[in-house]
């Protein structure tokens, strides 16, 4: 038995979780804060068997894309009152995936 943690992009969470329920996965979310922008991912938890792991990171994989952004940047000149923001384009979505081990699995 192998539990999945994916950490993937909020926008992408809800098409995840459907394809992961039509394929027979279930999981549990939780809503976390990414570092990097402070914006709003999700992590999935997802246990299965072993020989179904490859199964789970492919539907990831076709709905967990990378895309460039514009982001707001909060740098600026702070001296008499004048602050600009500017944007800045990042990489967000994809997704971050451990694949661990699980000693024991009881469902009731």
């Amino acid at each position: 038995m192998k539990l999945i943690i994916a950490i993937v992009n909020r926008d992408d969470s809800s098409e995840l979780i459907h394809k992961l329920n039509k394929a027979g996965f279930m999981s549990t979310k939780l809503s976390t804060t990414g570092g990097f922008l402070r914006a709003g991912n999700i992590t999935l938890l997802i246990g299965t068997e072993e020989e179904k792991v490859q199964d789970v990171i492919g539907i990831i994989g076709k709905c967990c894309s990378q895309r460039s952004e514009l982001v707001t940047s909060s740098a600026g000149n702070y001296s008499e009152h004048f602050f600009a923001s500017l944007p800045v384009e990042v990489t967000v979505g994809g997704a971050t995936v451990f694949v661990v081990d699980v000693e024991q699995f009881i469902k009731m």
